[in-house]
């Protein structure tokens, strides 16, 4: 399967390329990064120490999706959307992991699925996903004398909080409850807050170090206290998963997916 990626040159754009080129399933296609990057012109195998690819990275998004099977995408969401036009247009195949949409951006991605494969995931990881549907089960189980509270911690690079995980996880919980997680967020707490709202879902954010990624859900009630902790290790689950989407692409029909269906299990 011929894969392109866009944003090469970050943190995960860097792991993508390493996993495309370990895969013997894929085939790397071609890479992309902004104009000015001062990695254009390189040789992504380069890039990452590995072997030559003869490859270049360019700028040149438009050509990179007419000649990919697919193109997987981890950078933002102006720029996730507009590779996403690039993907209905040409009919090639897009994984996101782009994170920190707003509503209107969220509508407008899964749109653009009626004319091509999108596959958007706040989180590749296996592990995390299972986590999202415990969270959703607990959160059905467990009435609101269970104060919930997510917390995340990233790398100090990060740019959005809380992290589209954690927006993961919260919804899933919610939606276990019967309610949207809109509508009952607890804002940010600084100085005065006031006493925390019943059935409310709050919010903690840590950035710092090279943490890769961290979650915790917790239910606490006044004689007990549950959580339920992801911890990520190696940036690889989420390469790894990103690839695996890649490759399911190529026997699904046009339309918009997750890991709950790739998976097969229901949340």
């Amino acid at each position: 399967m011929k894969i392109g990626i866009v944003g090469c040159a970050g943190r995960m754009g860097k792991m993508l390329i390493k996993e495309v080129i370990d895969n013997p399933s894929t085939q790397l296609f071609g890479c992309t990064e902004a104009p000015n990057n001062p990695t254009i012109g390189k040789d992504p195998g380069l890039l990452v120490g590995g072997d030559p690819t003869g490859l270049k990275i360019t700028d040149e998004a438009a050509e990179l999706f007419s000649n990919s099977d697919a193109v997987i995408d981890f950078t933002t969401p102006k720029t996730t959307l507009m590779h996403a036009q690039l993907a209905a247009d040409t009919h090639t195949g897009l994984i996101v992991g782009t994170t920190g949409f707003q509503p209107d951006q969220q509508a407008k991605l899964q749109a653009l699925s009626t004319n091509t494969f999108i596959f958007q995931a706040a989180n590749f990881s296996v592990g995390i996903n299972l986590l999202i549907g415990l969270s959703e089960q607990v959160g059905a189980l467990l009435g609101d004398e269970y104060d919930t509270e997510i917390l995340e911690m990233h790398h100090k690079h990060k740019v959005d909080a809380p992290s589209g995980t954690a927006l993961a996880l919260g919804s899933a919980v919610a939606k276990g409850r019967g309610v949207k997680l809109g509508d009952v967020t607890e804002p940010d707490r600084l100085g005065i807050t006031g006493a925390r709202k019943i059935g409310g879902i709050g919010f903690a954010a840590l950035r710092g170090g090279a943490v890769i990624g961290d979650h915790t859900v917790m239910f606490a009630a006044d004689g007990e206290r549950i959580e339920l902790t992801h911890k990520a290790s190696e940036r690889s689950i989420y390469s790894g998963g990103a690839v695996r989407a890649a490759l399911w692409s190529q026997t699904q029909d046009y339309g918009f997916y997750g890991m709950p269906e790739m998976l097969g299990f229901q949340r």
